[in-house]
């Protein structure tokens, strides 16, 4: 079976491919996380992110993200698993948000 793998990147760089046409950040932090601070994109918790992944569909390439790079490393595995998303680049934020402070 074929199956997609995802590039670790850092913050900086996250900032950079947002701005990208057809890119999506994913922070897979709880919603009181994200509401008290994030680096913009969408909030789908970890726990949520195989009934949402509806959301994340159009979009050519997925950045993923968290408080320290450990959910957002589950999420990527999980991402890289879906088959009809072979074609998409997915992207872990090593480090995740506090690697920036």
């Amino acid at each position: 079976m074929t199956r997609n793998t995802f590039t670790d990147i850092d913050l900086n760089e996250a900032r950079r491919l947002q701005a990208v046409a057809d890119t999506v950040l994913v922070d897979v932090r709880e919603t009181w996380e994200f509401e008290e601070f994030n680096e913009g994109g969408i909030n789908i918790p970890l726990a949520e992110i195989r009934e949402r992944r509806v959301d994340l569909a159009p979009f050519k390439s997925i950045i993923v993200i968290c408080t320290n790079g450990v959910r957002s490393k589950v999420a990527a595995m999980d991402y890289c698993r879906v088959p009809e998303w072979l074609d998409k680049q997915i992207f872990h934020v090593k480090g995740g948000i506090i690697e920036s402070e």
